[in-house]
């Protein structure tokens, strides 16, 4: 969970509310990476930290550190799992003590500007044979995003929110193009995932935990509630209720395993 454009304050139970999907890309990403031998691990932008645990169980004879910048992520991971290692950096200043031998981020390297340079830099922190694995989202041309940025650009705020609008993620090939000179293997892919939401405005209460973060931390109240109004009104429309009361929110995510 970090963001270089603004002090984002982010609110644990608010992301862990949708854990279940949150998390289920992140599980995919884990499960293609090699089964190699590591002896120590990072997790850039580790959030909560439920999926720092889970690569700590899945690699059970690694060290592994979560690390992230918000401090409100880090509490809820050192109180859910003080048994692991949490240091507090941004992604953009970070560096290891030593070449790890995998780095992995699951949904956090879209706050990070300039990938061209960014994720070779990642992947050349990693010690030779080791592994860079990250997945974002890349949905910058869904409903939800496009009318984000609509509303951003037309409101009395845009002056405060636009610097807050994230540049979109690149097509699969151009991550290839960046990163073939420096892998020895290179397993890029998207998943669309059909993800079914319940309740009142629930994209909007999914968004409340992310991508919204940035633009809610940004305002004072009622600001805040005037601009999540004005969006839930644009996300009904987008998003209309099925015939069951449930709401298809289609979310497209990019995958990348590299090895160096």
């Amino acid at each position: 969970m970090i963001c270089v454009t603004a002090v984002t304050i982010w609110e644990p139970q608010t992301y862990l509310r949708y854990a279940d999907i949150r998390f289920r890309a992140g599980l995919d990403l884990i499960a293609r990476i090699p089964k190699l031998e590591y002896s120590t691990i990072y997790d850039l932008g580790s959030g909560t930290g439920h999926l720092t645990r889970t690569l700590a169980d899945t690699f059970a004879n690694s060290k592994v550190v979560g690390i992230d910048s918000s401090p409100e992520m880090l509490g809820e991971a050192r109180r859910e799992f003080p048994a692991l290692e949490w240091r507090h950096a941004e992604i953009t200043s970070w560096s290891p003590p030593a070449p790890p031998d995998l780095i992995y981020s699951n949904a956090a390297l879209q706050w990070v500007p300039e990938h061209e340079s960014l994720l070779p830099s990642l992947l050349n922190k990693v010690r030779p044979g080791g592994v860079l694995a990250m997945q974002v989202p890349r949905h910058f041309e869904s409903p939800s995003h496009l009318g984000l940025k609509e509303l951003v650009l037309q409101s009395e705020w845009r002056a405060k929110l636009e610097p807050l609008l994230l540049a979109p993620i690149p097509a699969p090939e151009t991550y290839w193009r960046w990163l073939s000179p420096h892998a020895r293997n290179l397993d890029i892919w998207e998943t669309i995932y059909l993800q079914v939401l319940d309740g009142k405005d629930p994209v909007v209460n999914f968004m409340r935990g992310t991508a919204l973060r940035p633009f809610l931390s940004a305002l004072p109240e009622p600001e805040a509630t005037k601009f999540i109004d004005a969006f839930a009104d644009r996300m009904a429309a987008a998003y209309p209720a099925q015939h069951n009361g449930q709401t298809l929110f289609p979310f497209r995510r990019l995958f990348l395993v590299a090895q160096r």
